[in-house]
């Protein structure tokens, strides 16, 4: 048996996790989304800076943000009046970089 196997089999799904793990590849299967994280993987940036950067409008970015924060993907800070967004987890952002890797590999 594989490890990948063994570990699948020795942790069963509850339904919280299930319903966790699909949000989380829901929020990865946008284009836009996942420009935006891999964005926020190189370091934190305002809404302003992600819609100049990515050329988008502000207003889908913030949608975006928005929802990735709902998903914890994403968390923010304010400094005065300007809200600056990072990425939120380390597991996804390696998630992201091995399926960017595997797209470049086919």
């Amino acid at each position: 048996m594989t490890e990948a196997n063994s570990y699948l089999n020795e942790h069963d799904l509850d339904e919280e996790t299930l319903f966790i793990v699909s949000q989380t590849f829901k929020a990865l299967s946008d284009p836009t989304r996942l420009r935006i994280l891999n964005l926020l993987f190189q370091g934190e940036h305002s809404v302003n800076e992600i819609a100049d950067k990515l050329n988008l409008l502000q207003s889908t970015v913030s949608h975006q943000l928005r929802f990735l924060k709902n998903v914890r993907l994403v968390k923010f800070r304010r400094e005065g009046t300007t809200i600056y967004y990072s990425h939120d987890d380390e597991h996804v952002i390696d998630l992201l970089k091995q399926s960017i890797d595997h797209a470049r590999h086919i």
